[in-house]
Protein backbone atom coordinates (compact mmCIF):
# COMPACT_ATOMS: atom_id res chain seq x y z
CA UNK A 1 0.00 0.00 0.00
CA UNK A 2 1.24 3.70 -0.77
CA UNK A 3 0.80 6.37 1.54
CA UNK A 4 0.66 9.88 0.10
CA UNK A 5 1.03 13.29 2.45
CA UNK A 6 -0.82 16.43 1.89
CA UNK A 7 -0.06 19.21 4.00
CA UNK A 8 -3.40 21.78 4.36
CA UNK A 9 -4.06 25.01 5.14
CA UNK A 10 -7.15 26.45 5.55
CA UNK A 11 -9.25 28.47 8.01
CA UNK A 12 -10.67 26.30 10.62
CA UNK A 13 -13.94 28.68 10.63
CA UNK A 14 -15.06 27.88 7.50
CA UNK A 15 -17.80 25.24 8.08
CA UNK A 16 -17.52 24.27 4.22
CA UNK A 17 -14.33 23.34 4.47
CA UNK A 18 -14.42 21.93 8.57
CA UNK A 19 -17.08 19.40 6.68
CA UNK A 20 -15.45 18.17 4.22
CA UNK A 21 -12.69 17.02 6.29
CA UNK A 22 -14.91 15.28 8.53
CA UNK A 23 -16.17 13.57 5.41
CA UNK A 24 -12.29 12.71 4.43
CA UNK A 25 -11.49 11.81 8.04
CA UNK A 26 -14.63 9.05 8.22
CA UNK A 27 -13.17 7.85 4.98
CA UNK A 28 -10.12 6.63 6.46
CA UNK A 29 -7.25 9.51 6.30
CA UNK A 30 -5.61 9.94 9.41
CA UNK A 31 -3.75 12.83 10.83
CA UNK A 32 0.23 12.70 10.98
CA UNK A 33 1.65 15.34 13.70
CA UNK A 34 5.10 15.91 13.37
CA UNK A 35 7.13 16.58 16.88
CA UNK A 36 7.96 20.14 17.05
CA UNK A 37 11.97 20.95 17.89
CA UNK A 38 12.13 22.66 20.93
CA UNK A 39 15.02 25.16 21.79
CA UNK A 40 17.46 22.38 23.02
CA UNK A 41 17.17 20.23 19.90
CA UNK A 42 17.95 23.51 17.61
CA UNK A 43 21.12 24.06 19.45
CA UNK A 44 22.17 20.77 19.52
CA UNK A 45 21.57 20.36 16.09
CA UNK A 46 23.45 24.02 15.31
CA UNK A 47 26.34 22.56 16.99
CA UNK A 48 26.65 19.11 15.19
CA UNK A 49 26.32 21.06 12.02
CA UNK A 50 29.26 23.83 12.92
CA UNK A 51 26.57 27.00 13.32
CA UNK A 52 28.10 28.33 16.38
CA UNK A 53 30.85 30.64 16.92
CA UNK A 54 33.20 30.33 19.75
CA UNK A 55 34.30 33.58 21.56
CA UNK A 56 37.27 34.01 24.08
CA UNK A 57 36.90 37.23 25.58
CA UNK A 58 35.18 40.52 24.61
CA UNK A 59 38.18 41.92 22.58
CA UNK A 60 37.54 38.60 20.31
CA UNK A 61 33.98 39.42 20.13
CA UNK A 62 34.44 42.95 18.33
CA UNK A 63 36.46 41.20 16.12
CA UNK A 64 34.16 38.59 14.93
CA UNK A 65 31.49 41.53 14.69
CA UNK A 66 33.51 43.74 12.38
CA UNK A 67 34.16 41.04 10.18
Amino acid sequence: MIMATITLNYDARNKNISALLSVIMNLGAVPVNKPRKTGLDKALEDIKNGRVTRIKNVSNLLEECMQ
